[in-house]
């Protein structure tokens, strides 16, 4: 960091010189030669603390090391105030060895008379007293230890390390970024530019492979048979005109004797149908022929020498027994090459055979059902076209839907819908008062189920331990839900005057969250009739916004809502859980600073409530969502300034209305999230009539750019979340039927 920070004052030195800007050139100068925080540069900050020691000023050390305090370590998470604590007790004492090791005891005396009040009710300072009063320090054991060179130099280790790290870990403006982003962008490219050759090298492999499978299938279908098997073909046409001739004169003979064909036998009989297929040629029948077993060529072969042979005495059958004769020579001929034949057929012209053969058949089956056939490929001739557009559309849009799933194990319509910090359960309530925690990955399934007999009217997970689940109620009570053991672990309540608990935020350390508690409304929720004719009655209901702790569960402090204590809708902290925003039914939108615990500033956001409210990625900006159907960004770092300003339909705003038959209506006001980001904040998720809708945040445009609709539901979506722990973006949303749709996304990076 103190290389980028270097870096950066050299880039406004640049910029200021070039303005022309020298008075604020002069001061910048002034001002870094005066920097207090060296410009980060840990070895520095550590060597100006030994400068302190080394020269006895104890007020400049005491003065720096509460300057490092309110500017660095307040901005630490409570976890850590430990070691802030610590790393000063060392520090003192550093100082106090030091004084005696080089015989200042009048230093060391003065150290206790101007600490004393401030370490006298310390029980680690308790015997440090009487140091400047003892002969030999160093060989007493209980100061033996500071007084060794070893700890001197694991101190000045620790508090290096300690510096280092918090430096490191500290957000930093975006101008500090710049080069890291600048390194980020040439590693990616190059990586993209790797993943480019790889995916060159598969494509032409993949290729060269389907090359030679074709060549391989060509060689197979195309191989030339041996010349004795060609002989065959012409012997099977030799025997089919032979058997054609033979059938001329049965039917001459039949003409000149009716009686001939009772003597025939139905072996005989049966050859003599008609053997050509419509269309099929002399040489296509004689490969049927062929084909089949040689078992019947013996028994027609053999009935037709009885038959003969029964008639011998008559002068009819003289010409039909030659020619019986000739072709038992021939079927001979036949049976000797029967097998070589069969075997080169089997390998090489099997599937040639079978393709011939399922041609002929779907011929004939082809003809009573012509229409259909050409209904089917009049739509496989559309279907390429409507695929090509398909695919054009989806390379033009920013995500992929890789699935698409159903959770349907609610019978009334959802309230909440959260996806936990690690991403890997979901925690969903609906009007009825029933929870229900559940994984999707890899099958969807229910781990808890739990119904109130209180209505629940707000549900948040807990952080740190992810298995946890705040649950605030309609009758004045946070519930924590242990969703492993699946029962409550305590119960608190809140205030009686306001049982309304509208919304629950937990710190991202885990060790706090805030409440909001709301009084009774004049106006039901459920009565839309009278919020729709007659204005904001709901924006004066009174409430108050308390900050709890996590591990104890007792009340830290009551925050100051000015003008007046009002309804807080919805809240939201940041990363570091430094900043609070609140929405409230007044219209306001509210910044909390945590760590001073005040309002750090306030500004009048809608016209009506304010019902959804999230800080943008880069948390320089906040959204909100209100009654008045706008969607809104706001820059924190000056109160009330718009950085945009969109208008959404009112089934993104609600409130959700949900028509059935003979004029049923059932409306739902929103309680949950109304919309979120994707993990770089550049595409917002919210609710619509018939799913969750996708759209490009544009500041330059005024006009929101829809990118991808999700779909899937029949009744108004009231609650959307969109998880990115994942390798893959999860999107959720939630409608008035109960039921919850999880889709995958996968981010097209251009």
């Amino acid at each position: 960091m103190a290389a980028a920070t270097e870096r950066a004052d050299e880039l406004v030195r640049e910029y200021l010189l070039f303005r022309g800007f020298t008075a604020a050139l002069k001061q910048l100068d002034a001002e870094i030669k005066a920097d207090r925080e060296k410009g980060f540069r840990v070895d520095k900050i550590v060597d100006q603390l030994q400068q302190f020691v080394q020269s006895y000023d104890l007020a400049a050390l005491r003065d720096y090391w509460s300057y490092l305090d309110r500017r660095l370590f307040s901005r630490l998470e409570d976890v850590y105030r430990p070691t802030v604590n610590k790393l000063k007790t060392s520090l003192f004492r550093y100082y106090l060895v030091h004084t005696v090791q080089t015989g200042r005891n009048d230093k060391a005396q003065e150290f206790f008379l101007k600490q004393a009040s401030e370490l006298q009710n310390q029980a680690e300072w308790k015997d440090w007293f009487v140091l400047p009063f003892l002969p030999a320090p160093d060989s007493n054991p209980t100061f033996a230890t500071y007084f060794s060179r070893q700890w001197a130099d694991t101190f000045i280790v620790s508090l290096h390390n300690f510096l280092s790290v918090l430096f490191q870990c500290m957000p930093v403006p975006v101008i500090l970024n710049f080069e890291a982003e600048c390194l980020r962008s040439s590693l990616v490219q190059e990586e993209n530019e790797s993943l480019r050759h790889k995916l060159f090298a598969l494509q032409a492999e993949s290729s060269r492979m389907k090359k030679e499978e074709v060549e391989v299938e060509q060689v197979v279908m195309h191989h030339k048979l041996p010349a004795y098997v060609a002989n065959m073909d012409r012997l099977g046409d030799s025997e089919l005109d032979m058997t054609c001739s033979q059938r001329g004169t049965a039917h001459s003979l039949q003409s000149r004797g009716g009686f001939l064909s009772s003597f025939l036998s139905q072996s005989k009989k049966s050859p003599s149908r008609p053997a050509h297929p419509s269309g099929a040629s002399p040489t296509q029948t004689s490969s049927m022929l062929l084909g089949k077993k040689e078992s019947t060529n013996h028994q027609s072969a053999k009935g037709k020498e009885g038959a003969v042979s029964s008639k011998d005495g008559k002068s009819h059958f003289s010409g039909l027994a030659g020619e019986s004769s000739s072709l038992q020579q021939r079927q001979k001929r036949l049976q000797e090459h029967g097998k070589e034949r069969k075997e080169l057929l089997s390998k090489g012209t099997f599937q040639g055979q079978s393709a011939e053969k399922k041609t002929d058949i779907s011929t004939a089956e082809m003809e009573p059902c012509s229409e259909l056939h050409a209904e089917q490929t009049e739509t496989s001739a559309k279907m390429p076209a409507s695929n090509a557009e398909a695919v054009g559309v989806r390379q033009e849009q920013p995500f992929i839907v890789l699935s698409q799933e159903e959770y349907g194990e609610h019978h009334s319509s959802i309230m909440y819908c959260r996806v936990d910090c690690s991403g890997r359960r979901v925690a969903s309530l609906d009007v009825d008062g029933v929870i229900k925690v559940w994984s999707f990955n890899p099958i969807m399934q229910t781990k808890a189920s739990s119904i109130s007999k209180s209505p629940l009217l707000s549900l948040e997970w807990a952080t740190k331990r992810d298995r946890l689940l705040l649950l605030g109620s309609g009758v004045g009570t946070v519930r924590l839900y242990d969703t492993e053991a699946k029962k409550n672990l305590c119960e608190i309540s809140i205030d009686e005057d306001m049982p309304r608990i509208l919304s629950l935020a937990c710190s991202p350390n885990g060790a706090s969250f805030v409440c909001s508690a709301a009084a009774q409304s004049p106006i039901s929720h459920m009565d839309f009739s009278a919020v729709s004719s007659g204005g904001k009655s709901m924006s004066q209901v009174p409430g108050k916004l308390l900050l709890w702790d996590t591990k104890t569960m007792k009340q830290q402090l009551q925050f100051s809502l000015e003008p007046e204590p009002i309804a807080i809708n919805c809240t939201a902290f940041n990363h570091n859980g430094n900043l609070l925003v609140t929405g409230a039914a007044d219209g306001i939108v509210r910044l909390f600073d945590m760590q001073q615990h005040e309002c750090a500033m306030s500004w009048k956001a809608h016209d009506g409530e304010v019902y959804s409210v999230e800080f943008s990625c880069d948390e320089n900006t906040v959204y909100s969502i209100g009654e008045d159907g706008k969607f809104i960004q706001w820059n924190i770092h000056r109160s009330g300034l718009k950085v945009s300003e969109y208008h959404l339909p009112s089934e993104a705003t609600g409130p959700f209305v949900l028509s059935g038959y003979s004029g049923y209506k059932q409306v739902q006001f929103p309680r949950g999230r109304l919309f979120a980001f994707d993990s770089e904040g550049n595409y917002m998720l919210t609710c619509s009539s018939t799913g969750g809708v996708i759209f490009k945040l544009n500041g330059e445009e005024k006009v929101l750019e829809s990118c991808l609709s999700l779909g899937g539901h029949r009744a108004p979506v009231v609650t959307v979340d969109w998880s990115t722990a994942m390798d893959c973006g999860t999107c959720l949303t939630a409608s008035m039927d109960g039921k919850i749709k999880l889709t995958t996304l996968l981010a097209q990076k251009s």
